[in-house]
């Protein structure tokens, strides 16, 4: 299928159409949008008002609980991160003797002397 020129000048008509539309809706969203604002300004600063001091109590609280509960977060991650570490260490000591008796055999017959150490 080939486009000819009218066809070309008909897509571009219907996208401008398009835009055009979309611009207008857009207006009018935005002054909807700009009336519901005003219209509820009110009620938003009388919310603000009654809801302030949740707020306040609010913050006072989760300040507490972050002071009293941080130490006992801190002690349990320290915890954890012992535990992952002798979780992870725990498989590889089969290894680490085996390189451990190696050492110890390398050691015991090396010929070095006491000053070159």
């Amino acid at each position: 299928m080939r486009l000819e020129g009218r066809d070309v000048i008909e897509l571009g008509l219907l996208a401008a159409v398009a835009v055009g539309v979309f611009a207008v809706v857009m207006v009018l969203l935005t002054v909807v949008k700009m009336v519901l604002w005003v219209v509820l300004l009110p009620l938003r600063a009388v919310l603000h008002v009654i809801f302030l001091p949740l707020l306040l109590v609010k913050a006072i609280v989760g300040g507490l609980l972050f002071a009293v509960l941080s130490p006992l977060l801190l002690v349990g991650l320290i915890v954890a991160a012992v535990i992952t570490v002798v979780a992870l260490a725990v498989p590889l000591l089969p290894l680490l003797f085996v390189a451990f008796v190696v050492w110890l055999l390398l050691r015991a017959t090396s010929t070095t002397t006491a000053i070159a150490r």
